[in-house]
């Protein structure tokens, strides 16, 4: 079973999460995590048969409801009422790979056995994950606080047979689809409604997905923006290492050594220069964009965390005999690390645009706009325009959600973090930078060529040589829209090596 991840109480690594998502592995319920949760949920049988006091969650309201009393016989319709209630998310369709990566969070997190849910529950988001029935969530909603409330009651919903989910390439009722499967619906005991609500998985599956997808921007941020120095004849002096160890901030060194390796064998970046520096955005790369790879790493570091803890409340703790309700749903701090990730992200994106512009504006023997006869042919002209627009568009975007806060519940939730809305955006600047990428490359790839006869590196010229067999040289005006999609696709495709 080489195709097999055991959910266990082993520490899931983004290395893991990856492996999981690039090879489509099947997954399984450790003996360990099966063991933990029906003794989770023993002792809270046990607790309610012979306690009558109220415990938030189990046989109360929720919320500011929280000291209304239920009684045994209405608990389970308790929960399924928390589901079907708080099932109010909006707008657009959360995309099928972060609700899958949702899933996967959700039962990794109730797998520790502080949650007391029936291991049948969690046996059957298992299924939904292995048979890629995914539920339908939406990213308006949640504010990130009592947990991502609703996109997780949408989670949870098909549990009940309720709700839609995407299965085999179409939208489906989920009753249609238990039925396809002979399973019945759930019936939640005690708690196991909130225990599905609370918790932190959409915030997490958002930060994950963008900390995987980071790593590889930032590299082809230093590639890209390497391949424009070679074409506005930059000079090799700010990455000298010497510079960067009486300044020794770890993306900066960082930064310095990836383009001087990607430099090795130049002729381009070896001939003499006539001008004696450059400007930031060219001189500055290692400055800029290892800011963004150490504010990269921090947030790395958050998620990992989070991906590895219970995050749902009230917390049941069966070998001390406690039952503890807490504040573990909070997001703040994803809620801040998404934020620092959108303006790390973002100021790649700003200072990619200024190369770009710097590019077409006919300096170091260059043609204006990098096309022959600029005049007749507008060349480049327009994609710097599209470029500034998406990065301004970022810079609105990277305005922090964090800090923001809106009462709610009738006082009784009256901080919440706006981590959800800051996971949307996050995603969206993301999006938004690899397009300023592309712009960047489709712009220095043409460069480039007005240096010929000299060379570049043998790994860029590779490099550039691949590109070319996608977006040929610009020799007249075309429709570059199409060039942009297809240098998106390339980027999309172009895989780096995961120590990269």
């Amino acid at each position: 079973m080489e195709n097999v991840h055991y959910i266990s109480t082993d520490l899931l690594t983004f290395q893991v999460l990856e492996e999981i998502i690039s090879h489509q592995k099947s997954i399984v319920l450790s003996e360990n995590v099966k063991t933990n949760v029906i003794k989770c949920r023993k002792y809270l049988d046990s607790k309610m048969a012979s306690h009558s006091e109220p415990i938030y969650g189990i046989n109360t309201g929720f919320g500011s409801l929280c000291n209304v009393k239920i009684s045994n016989e209405n608990l389970s319709k308790l929960q399924e009422n928390l589901v079907k209630s708080h099932a109010c998310g909006t707008g657009e369709e959360v995309p099928n790979e972060i609700v899958k990566l949702m899933l996967l969070l959700k039962i990794q997190s109730l797998s520790y056995g502080h949650s007391g849910v029936q291991l049948k529950t969690v046996e059957r988001l298992v299924d939904f994950y292995n048979n890629d029935i995914l539920p339908v969530i939406y990213t308006q909603g949640s504010l990130g606080a009592s947990g991502d409330l609703a996109p997780l009651a949408h989670l949870a919903l098909p549990l009940l047979g309720e709700g839609e989910v995407w299965f085999e390439g179409k939208k489906e009722n989920s009753a249609e689809v238990l039925k396809h499967f002979g399973w019945e619906p759930i019936v939640l005991q005690s708690k196991e409604g909130l225990a599905l609500l609370n918790g932190t998985q959409f915030m997490s599956a958002y930060g994950a997905h963008i900390v995987m997808k980071a790593n590889k921007f930032s590299y082809l941020a230093d590639l890209i923006g390497t391949i424009s120095l070679e074409a506005f004849d930059g000079r090799i002096e700010p990455f000298n290492e010497l510079i960067h160890y009486i300044r020794p901030h770890h993306g900066q060194i960082a930064t310095a050594k990836r383009v001087k390796e990607f430099l090795d064998g130049s002729e381009i970046i070896e001939q003499s220069k006539t001008h004696v520096q450059d400007p930031y955005s060219f001189r500055c790369i290692p400055q800029v964009h290892g800011a963004s790879k150490d504010a990269i790493d921090y947030v790395k570091k958050v998620f990992k965390t989070e991906i590895n803890s219970v995050t749902d409340n009230p917390n049941i703790f069966f070998e001390s005999d406690q039952i503890i309700s807490g504040g573990n749903f909070h997001g703040q701090p994803l809620a801040l690390a998404l934020d620092f990730m959108a303006i790390a992200l973002a100021e790649l994106g700003s200072i990619s645009e200024r190369r770009t512009y710097q590019l077409i504006s006919g300096l170091r023997n260059l043609p204006a706009f990098l096309v022959d006869n600029p005049g007749l042919n507008s060349g480049f002209m327009i994609p710097q325009y599209t470029a500034a627009s998406i990065a301004s568009q970022n810079k609105q975007l990277a305005t922090p959600s964090s800090v923001d806060s809106i009462v709610s519940s009738n006082g009784q939730e009256d901080h919440v973090s706006m981590g959800a809305n800051g996971a949307t955006k996050c995603l969206r600047v993301l999006d938004n930078l690899e397009r300023i990428l592309a712009i960047e490359l489709m712009n220095a790839s043409q460069a480039i060529e007005y240096r010929r006869p000299l060379q570049s590196s043998d790994f860029i010229e590779m490099f550039i040589k691949s590109y070319r067999e996608e977006v040929p040289l610009v020799k007249e005006d075309r429709i570059l829209h199409y060039d942009i999609e297809k240098t998106v696709i390339f980027l999309n495709t172009f895989q780096i090596d995961e120590d990269c």
